[in-house]
């Protein structure tokens, strides 16, 4: 959806996501209450949640994220909606959706994922188990 290519460790939401109110902008930590990412930084990762949520700032939002250095490198949805794909492409953040196998079931919290959003391909390192 949106073209580039990044890599990072996963965090994995099955909630959907809104950046204005839920993301602290100038941290990139989680902020909604009772969020199951509450506490939890975005920043650097490959942020996997199931589609956007909120008001048409959210564009906004991930483009200040993004100019602070507090946004996810990337970003997977099951399906996207317009406000946040809207956000990615201003902020130049790869972003893929509707791939053959659903992300919250192939890709977990601590996974090192690689996002070729050129190619719409992902690919997933599993977290080594303690």
């Amino acid at each position: 959806m949106v073209g580039g290519k990044a890599e990072g460790e996963a965090l994995v939401s099955r909630q959907p996501i809104s950046f204005v109110g839920g993301v602290d902008p100038n941290t990139g930590i989680v902020i909604e209450k009772g969020h199951e990412l509450e506490g939890k930084s975005v920043k650097g990762k490959v942020l996997v949640f199931p589609y956007g949520k909120g008001t048409t700032y959210n564009p906004f939002a991930v483009y200040a994220m993004k100019k602070r250095g507090t946004a996810p490198a990337a970003i997977i949805n099951v399906k996207s909606e317009e406000i946040l794909l809207t956000g990615a492409i201003l902020a130049q953040i790869p972003f893929i959706d509707n791939l053959d196998k659903n992300p919250l079931e192939a890709i977990e919290t601590g996974d090192h994922v690689i996002v070729d959003a050129d190619e719409g391909t992902v690919k997933v390192a599993k977290k080594k188990q303690k």
